[in-house]
């Protein structure tokens, strides 16, 4: 499992946010639990395999805002509990 941030510059409201993250959804269709937030200048999201950088930077600058950089880690594996009930 990978995590991504993208900075990006120019949001200012809910509706860039949406934009960024329809432009993300494009360019790397498995992007999982895709979040923005012109507050912070960032979205974010998880795939199972490392996305191509240089199409989400590229899908960015085509929606007019600005590709401010990208960050890709590859994230712990999370693991489930298991409960057992005993009579």
């Amino acid at each position: 499992m990978y995590e991504t941030t993208v900075n990006v510059g120019g949001m200012m409201c809910s509706m860039c946010e949406s934009h960024i993250k329809d432009a993300i959804r494009k360019a790397y269709p498995a992007a999982k639990k895709l979040k923005a937030s012109h507050i912070k200048n960032t979205a974010s999201f998880e795939s199972d395999e490392k996305p191509d950088e240089a199409a989400i930077k590229a899908a960015i600058e085509a929606t007019g805002y600005d590709f401010v950089g990208i960050e890709t880690t590859e994230a712990a594996e999370k693991k489930g509990f298991s409960f057992f009930h005993r009579n």
